[in-house]
Protein backbone atom coordinates (compact mmCIF):
# COMPACT_ATOMS: atom_id res chain seq x y z
CA UNK A 1 0.00 0.00 0.00
CA UNK A 2 2.63 2.21 1.09
CA UNK A 3 4.18 2.29 -2.68
CA UNK A 4 0.51 3.36 -4.24
CA UNK A 5 0.58 6.04 -1.26
CA UNK A 6 3.59 7.45 -2.39
CA UNK A 7 3.22 7.41 -5.88
CA UNK A 8 -0.63 9.08 -5.55
CA UNK A 9 1.50 12.18 -3.13
CA UNK A 10 3.56 12.43 -6.33
CA UNK A 11 1.68 12.18 -8.87
CA UNK A 12 0.31 15.42 -10.96
CA UNK A 13 -2.15 14.42 -12.32
CA UNK A 14 -5.99 14.77 -11.89
CA UNK A 15 -8.23 12.41 -13.54
CA UNK A 16 -11.80 12.89 -14.37
CA UNK A 17 -14.85 11.63 -11.86
CA UNK A 18 -16.67 8.81 -13.34
CA UNK A 19 -20.18 8.73 -12.00
CA UNK A 20 -22.01 5.65 -10.56
CA UNK A 21 -23.71 4.37 -13.62
CA UNK A 22 -27.11 4.54 -11.59
CA UNK A 23 -27.60 6.90 -8.51
CA UNK A 24 -30.01 4.54 -7.27
CA UNK A 25 -29.37 0.64 -6.46
CA UNK A 26 -31.90 -0.82 -6.85
CA UNK A 27 -30.49 -4.70 -8.27
CA UNK A 28 -31.45 -7.02 -5.56
CA UNK A 29 -27.93 -8.66 -6.19
CA UNK A 30 -25.85 -5.56 -5.81
CA UNK A 31 -27.54 -4.66 -2.61
CA UNK A 32 -27.01 -7.83 -1.27
CA UNK A 33 -23.22 -7.97 -2.23
CA UNK A 34 -22.51 -4.60 -0.58
CA UNK A 35 -24.89 -5.82 2.12
CA UNK A 36 -22.61 -8.79 3.36
CA UNK A 37 -19.47 -6.81 3.35
CA UNK A 38 -20.88 -5.19 6.22
CA UNK A 39 -22.21 -8.23 8.32
CA UNK A 40 -20.66 -8.90 11.57
CA UNK A 41 -18.43 -11.55 9.74
CA UNK A 42 -18.16 -9.19 6.47
CA UNK A 43 -14.73 -7.84 5.10
CA UNK A 44 -16.12 -4.42 6.18
CA UNK A 45 -17.15 -5.10 9.54
CA UNK A 46 -14.25 -3.35 11.76
CA UNK A 47 -14.68 0.12 9.48
CA UNK A 48 -18.68 0.02 10.40
CA UNK A 49 -17.41 -0.28 14.20
CA UNK A 50 -14.40 2.43 13.59
CA UNK A 51 -17.05 4.67 12.28
CA UNK A 52 -19.75 3.81 14.71
CA UNK A 53 -17.55 5.48 17.57
CA UNK A 54 -16.80 8.40 15.50
CA UNK A 55 -20.64 9.43 15.11
CA UNK A 56 -21.32 8.56 18.50
CA UNK A 57 -19.02 11.12 20.25
CA UNK A 58 -21.22 13.67 17.90
CA UNK A 59 -24.49 12.09 19.40
CA UNK A 60 -25.72 13.23 22.65
CA UNK A 61 -28.21 10.69 24.89
CA UNK A 62 -32.01 11.35 23.25
CA UNK A 63 -31.22 12.71 20.02
CA UNK A 64 -32.77 12.25 17.07
CA UNK A 65 -30.22 10.91 14.22
CA UNK A 66 -30.51 10.84 10.68
CA UNK A 67 -28.58 8.58 8.45
CA UNK A 68 -28.70 10.08 5.06
CA UNK A 69 -28.24 7.09 2.19
CA UNK A 70 -28.72 4.39 5.22
CA UNK A 71 -27.55 1.57 2.59
CA UNK A 72 -28.30 -2.22 3.88
CA UNK A 73 -28.45 -0.46 7.54
CA UNK A 74 -24.98 -1.42 8.82
CA UNK A 75 -23.62 1.69 9.79
CA UNK A 76 -26.93 2.47 10.85
CA UNK A 77 -27.48 -0.54 13.41
CA UNK A 78 -23.93 0.06 15.08
CA UNK A 79 -24.56 3.43 15.37
CA UNK A 80 -27.96 2.48 17.21
CA UNK A 81 -26.50 -0.47 19.24
CA UNK A 82 -23.92 2.34 20.62
CA UNK A 83 -26.08 4.75 21.83
CA UNK A 84 -29.56 2.93 22.86
CA UNK A 85 -31.25 6.41 24.37
CA UNK A 86 -31.40 8.17 21.05
CA UNK A 87 -33.75 8.05 17.99
CA UNK A 88 -32.03 6.94 14.55
CA UNK A 89 -34.01 7.24 11.07
CA UNK A 90 -32.43 5.65 8.35
CA UNK A 91 -33.14 7.03 4.80
CA UNK A 92 -33.11 5.60 1.62
CA UNK A 93 -34.19 6.20 -2.14
CA UNK A 94 -33.13 2.10 -3.00
CA UNK A 95 -36.67 0.10 -2.06
CA UNK A 96 -34.28 -3.12 -2.86
CA UNK A 97 -31.65 -1.23 0.07
CA UNK A 98 -34.47 -0.51 2.62
CA UNK A 99 -35.47 -4.16 2.31
CA UNK A 100 -31.82 -5.11 2.95
CA UNK A 101 -31.79 -2.53 6.20
CA UNK A 102 -34.94 -3.51 7.54
CA UNK A 103 -33.63 -7.30 7.88
CA UNK A 104 -30.12 -6.13 9.29
CA UNK A 105 -32.01 -4.31 12.08
CA UNK A 106 -34.09 -6.95 12.38
CA UNK A 107 -31.32 -9.75 12.52
CA UNK A 108 -29.32 -7.17 14.93
CA UNK A 109 -32.24 -6.84 17.30
CA UNK A 110 -32.63 -3.04 16.85
CA UNK A 111 -35.28 -1.65 18.56
CA UNK A 112 -34.30 1.98 18.39
CA UNK A 113 -34.41 2.55 14.50
CA UNK A 114 -36.75 3.47 11.76
CA UNK A 115 -36.83 3.04 8.17
CA UNK A 116 -37.89 5.88 5.84
CA UNK A 117 -37.86 6.50 2.09
CA UNK A 118 -36.15 9.55 0.98
CA UNK A 119 -33.45 11.25 -0.99
CA UNK A 120 -30.89 13.08 0.37
CA UNK A 121 -31.03 16.10 -1.79
CA UNK A 122 -34.57 16.77 -1.06
CA UNK A 123 -35.82 15.81 2.82
CA UNK A 124 -39.23 17.15 2.09
CA UNK A 125 -40.34 14.80 4.81
CA UNK A 126 -38.36 16.72 7.44
CA UNK A 127 -38.73 20.17 9.19
CA UNK A 128 -36.48 22.35 10.13
CA UNK A 129 -34.14 21.88 13.16
CA UNK A 130 -35.98 18.89 13.36
CA UNK A 131 -32.89 16.18 14.13
CA UNK A 132 -30.33 16.83 16.71
CA UNK A 133 -27.14 14.90 14.39
CA UNK A 134 -26.81 13.98 11.09
CA UNK A 135 -24.73 11.33 9.92
CA UNK A 136 -23.15 10.61 6.21
CA UNK A 137 -21.04 7.56 5.16
CA UNK A 138 -19.36 6.25 2.49
CA UNK A 139 -22.60 7.61 0.23
CA UNK A 140 -21.88 11.02 -1.01
CA UNK A 141 -20.11 9.55 -4.22
CA UNK A 142 -23.48 7.59 -5.49
CA UNK A 143 -24.53 11.59 -6.03
CA UNK A 144 -24.90 12.44 -9.78
CA UNK A 145 -22.79 15.42 -9.79
CA UNK A 146 -21.50 18.98 -7.65
CA UNK A 147 -24.63 20.67 -8.24
CA UNK A 148 -26.80 17.36 -6.27
CA UNK A 149 -23.62 17.11 -3.76
CA UNK A 150 -24.60 20.63 -2.40
CA UNK A 151 -28.30 20.29 -2.49
CA UNK A 152 -27.81 17.10 -0.37
CA UNK A 153 -25.75 19.14 2.54
CA UNK A 154 -27.62 22.42 2.42
CA UNK A 155 -30.61 20.10 2.81
CA UNK A 156 -29.22 18.32 5.71
CA UNK A 157 -28.50 21.62 7.50
CA UNK A 158 -31.64 23.02 6.96
CA UNK A 159 -33.33 19.79 8.95
CA UNK A 160 -30.18 19.80 11.64
CA UNK A 161 -30.64 21.76 14.83
CA UNK A 162 -28.47 25.28 15.21
CA UNK A 163 -26.11 23.42 17.95
CA UNK A 164 -26.72 19.73 16.42
CA UNK A 165 -23.67 17.42 15.50
CA UNK A 166 -22.66 16.19 12.35
CA UNK A 167 -20.32 13.62 10.67
CA UNK A 168 -19.67 13.10 7.33
CA UNK A 169 -16.52 10.98 5.48
CA UNK A 170 -16.39 9.29 1.61
CA UNK A 171 -13.70 8.43 -0.41
CA UNK A 172 -11.77 11.38 -2.23
CA UNK A 173 -10.71 11.45 -5.54
CA UNK A 174 -7.36 9.58 -5.98
CA UNK A 175 -5.06 10.70 -8.77
CA UNK A 176 -4.04 6.90 -10.55
CA UNK A 177 -6.27 4.49 -11.75
CA UNK A 178 -3.97 2.17 -10.57
CA UNK A 179 -4.16 3.35 -6.87
CA UNK A 180 -8.46 2.18 -7.30
CA UNK A 181 -7.66 -1.03 -8.94
CA UNK A 182 -5.24 -1.58 -5.61
CA UNK A 183 -7.80 -0.56 -2.57
CA UNK A 184 -10.76 -2.60 -5.07
CA UNK A 185 -8.66 -5.50 -5.32
CA UNK A 186 -6.63 -5.65 -1.97
CA UNK A 187 -8.70 -8.22 -0.55
CA UNK A 188 -10.88 -8.92 -3.37
CA UNK A 189 -10.02 -13.08 -1.72
CA UNK A 190 -12.94 -12.12 0.98
CA UNK A 191 -15.56 -10.18 -1.10
CA UNK A 192 -17.90 -11.46 -3.92
CA UNK A 193 -16.48 -10.30 -7.34
CA UNK A 194 -19.86 -7.82 -7.28
CA UNK A 195 -18.47 -5.94 -4.52
CA UNK A 196 -15.60 -5.54 -5.62
CA UNK A 197 -16.50 -4.28 -9.45
CA UNK A 198 -18.95 -1.70 -6.86
CA UNK A 199 -15.88 -0.54 -4.82
CA UNK A 200 -13.87 0.52 -8.12
CA UNK A 201 -16.62 2.60 -9.38
CA UNK A 202 -17.32 4.13 -5.79
CA UNK A 203 -13.39 5.26 -5.90
CA UNK A 204 -13.90 6.11 -9.59
CA UNK A 205 -16.89 8.03 -8.74
CA UNK A 206 -15.55 9.83 -5.78
CA UNK A 207 -15.96 13.97 -5.29
CA UNK A 208 -12.28 15.43 -5.19
CA UNK A 209 -11.17 16.66 -1.51
CA UNK A 210 -12.25 20.47 -2.54
CA UNK A 211 -15.70 19.55 -3.91
CA UNK A 212 -16.58 18.00 -0.42
CA UNK A 213 -15.24 20.51 1.65
CA UNK A 214 -16.95 23.13 -0.71
CA UNK A 215 -20.21 21.53 0.01
CA UNK A 216 -19.86 20.13 3.28
CA UNK A 217 -18.69 23.28 4.63
CA UNK A 218 -22.37 24.32 5.57
CA UNK A 219 -22.29 21.86 8.10
CA UNK A 220 -19.61 24.06 10.25
CA UNK A 221 -21.75 25.79 12.58
CA UNK A 222 -20.85 22.91 15.11
CA UNK A 223 -17.24 23.33 14.93
CA UNK A 224 -16.59 21.18 11.68
CA UNK A 225 -12.93 19.45 11.02
CA UNK A 226 -11.97 18.19 7.83
CA UNK A 227 -9.74 14.97 8.45
CA UNK A 228 -7.92 13.43 5.00
CA UNK A 229 -5.57 10.46 4.84
CA UNK A 230 -2.19 11.24 4.87
CA UNK A 231 -0.44 10.98 1.11
CA UNK A 232 -3.54 9.97 -0.55
CA UNK A 233 -7.28 11.67 -0.04
CA UNK A 234 -8.30 7.90 0.10
CA UNK A 235 -10.81 9.38 3.16
CA UNK A 236 -11.87 12.20 3.93
CA UNK A 237 -13.96 13.06 7.41
CA UNK A 238 -15.90 16.00 8.43
CA UNK A 239 -16.50 15.44 12.13
CA UNK A 240 -18.20 17.96 14.72
CA UNK A 241 -17.23 18.92 17.78
CA UNK A 242 -17.76 16.40 20.93
CA UNK A 243 -21.49 16.29 22.04
CA UNK A 244 -20.99 13.98 25.44
CA UNK A 245 -18.98 12.44 27.94
CA UNK A 246 -18.34 8.62 27.24
CA UNK A 247 -20.11 6.73 30.18
CA UNK A 248 -18.44 3.24 32.07
CA UNK A 249 -21.37 1.99 30.09
CA UNK A 250 -20.90 3.26 26.97
CA UNK A 251 -17.18 2.52 27.32
CA UNK A 252 -18.36 -1.55 27.94
CA UNK A 253 -20.97 -1.43 25.00
CA UNK A 254 -18.28 -0.03 22.12
CA UNK A 255 -15.77 -3.22 24.16
CA UNK A 256 -18.30 -5.80 23.21
CA UNK A 257 -18.26 -4.87 19.51
CA UNK A 258 -14.98 -4.78 19.72
CA UNK A 259 -14.59 -8.00 21.54
CA UNK A 260 -16.83 -9.72 18.26
CA UNK A 261 -14.51 -9.07 15.64
CA UNK A 262 -12.33 -11.38 14.75
CA UNK A 263 -8.47 -11.23 15.02
CA UNK A 264 -7.98 -10.34 11.69
CA UNK A 265 -10.68 -7.34 11.83
CA UNK A 266 -9.13 -6.34 15.16
CA UNK A 267 -6.09 -6.25 12.74
CA UNK A 268 -7.71 -4.08 10.22
CA UNK A 269 -9.33 -1.73 12.65
CA UNK A 270 -6.14 -1.00 14.56
CA UNK A 271 -3.74 -0.54 10.99
CA UNK A 272 -7.02 1.82 10.00
CA UNK A 273 -7.25 4.00 13.27
CA UNK A 274 -3.89 4.48 13.26
CA UNK A 275 -3.43 5.85 9.68
CA UNK A 276 -6.53 8.02 10.44
CA UNK A 277 -4.48 9.13 13.70
CA UNK A 278 -1.95 10.55 11.83
CA UNK A 279 -4.51 12.45 10.38
CA UNK A 280 -5.40 14.12 13.49
CA UNK A 281 -8.75 11.98 14.20
CA UNK A 282 -8.60 10.17 16.63
CA UNK A 283 -11.09 7.52 18.73
CA UNK A 284 -12.61 8.97 21.31
CA UNK A 285 -12.06 6.25 23.32
CA UNK A 286 -9.47 3.24 24.30
CA UNK A 287 -11.01 -0.43 23.66
CA UNK A 288 -7.78 -2.21 24.19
Amino acid sequence: MMMHLVLERLSARALARVPEPAVVINDEAQSAAFGDAGREDGVLAFNYLYHALQITSVIAPGDTVLDLACGPGNQLAAVARLNPHARLIGLDASPAMLQQAQATLQRCNIGNAELVPGDMAGLAAFRDASVDCVFCTMSLHHLPDVGTLGRAMREARRVLRADGGAYVCDFGRLKRPATQRYFARDWRQEQSAAFTQDYLQSLRAAFSVDELTNAVAVLGGGGLQRRVTPLAPFMVIFRSRPRRAWSAQDQRNAGRLYAGLTADQKRKFRAFARWLRIAGCDLPLTLE
